[in-house]
């Protein structure tokens, strides 16, 4: 039977500087996103766009996201392996492309994680994790772009 997950942050405006959305260029994008028991994450717009450059945004989020579920299901999979990760740093890329002003979409994230462990594990065994952890992520099998995995020796 299928189990469904929800998922329901509230996402706040926080922009409105006097006079609501009276121009493009008369409102700030900065948001706050809450969820119950949890530090609220101040967001904003991409500095392109208008954002808060000191401000997580969207398309932040959306890359560390598919990096986090790699990472989290890549620990599993060791875990059940025996191989034991001491270290775990992932520097991800995420690309979007702009057609046209305001017209973008993501074509490709890229994970470039760097695994330690405690001791030296076949390499193909490493590349095995790596794959599964990717066909296992929720959020990359979300996602209507590629994202590959180049691990980082």
């Amino acid at each position: 039977m299928a189990k469904t997950h929800r998922y329901a942050p509230e996402v706040t405006w926080t922009g409105n500087t006097g006079t609501g959305t009276s121009g493009y260029a008369a409102f700030s994008r900065d948001v706050e996103i809450a969820s119950a028991g949890k530090p609220t994450i101040l967001g904003s717009a991409d500095p392109a766009f208008r954002g808060d450059p000191a401000r997580w945004n969207p398309e932040d989020m959306l890359v560390s996201s598919l990096s986090v579920c790699h990472m989290l299901w890549f620990l599993h999979l060791a875990a059940m392996a025996k191989v034991i990760v001491t270290d775990y740093v992932d520097s991800p890329e995420g690309f979007m492309e702009e057609s046209k002003p305001g017209d973008a979409l993501f074509t490709s994230v890229v994970l470039h994680p760097k695994v330690t462990t405690s001791a030296p594990v076949d390499v193909a065994l490493m590349a095995k994790l790596h794959h599964d952890a990717h066909e296992k992520c929720f959020i990359g099998r979300s996602v209507n772009f590629p994202v590959t995995v180049e691990p980082v020796s």
